[in-house]
């Protein structure tokens, strides 16, 4: 998914200009993602007592990848960068997989042990990109399981899952596999980053 990066990014552009022409700032749309993240969870939330709520997931990954492309697009277009804006896109990356991840524990089907294991492992795997990074001057975001593919994952379960709520236990399956890809996804970066 991260070498789609650069058609999507320039389909961007135009909403990326009109944003900073308001007055937007790279951080302020960082910010955002967060606090989308932590609707897109409360949703989860809020599905388990109003299941339509469920859709909220898909839709706000997708708006939420469109935010964190355009701070980054932002940032280096018109010479933005801060340490204060590095320091909220590694924080606020961990804060909202935790935000999404968790509350799946709820779908029916799913347990909060694997839940929180998954969650574990993104993390992990953010934070090898950034000491691989640290390592080699350049932040990695080596696949298989990256942020965008992760969004991908959850985001297209949760919409087949509205249409088909019977497919609720197959989240462990997903899980699983997800985990897995998770690890490789880690290895892979902490490698590339000490050679």
């Amino acid at each position: 998914m991260y070498q789609l990066k650069p058609a999507f990014q320039r389909l961007l552009t135009p909403l990326m200009r009109g944003l900073r022409s308001m007055g937007m700032t790279p951080n302020q749309l960082t910010l955002l993602a967060i606090l989308l993240s932590a609707f897109m969870g409360f949703s989860i939330w809020l599905h388990t007592r109003h299941f339509a709520w469920i859709l909220v997931v898909p839709i706000g990954y997708f708006i939420r990848m469109a935010l964190n492309a355009l701070d980054g697009m932002m940032a280096t277009t018109y010479e933005m960068q801060s340490k204060t804006g590095q320091v909220l896109n590694e924080l606020g990356d961990v804060l909202s997989d935790a935000c999404i991840i968790l509350p799946m524990a709820l779908i029916p089907g799913n347990n909060l042990w694997l839940t929180s294991v998954i969650a574990l492992l993104a993390m992990l795997n953010e934070f090898a990109g950034v000491l691989a990074g640290n390592i080699s001057g350049t932040r990695r975001y080596d696949g298989p399981m990256g942020k965008s593919d992760r969004a991908l994952m959850i985001g297209f379960f949760c919409l087949i899952y509205f249409f088909f709520p019977s497919i609720s236990g197959w989240i462990v399956y997903l899980f699983c596999a997800m985990g897995i890809l998770l690890i490789w996804s880690t290895i892979n970066r902490l490698q590339k980053g000490i050679k």
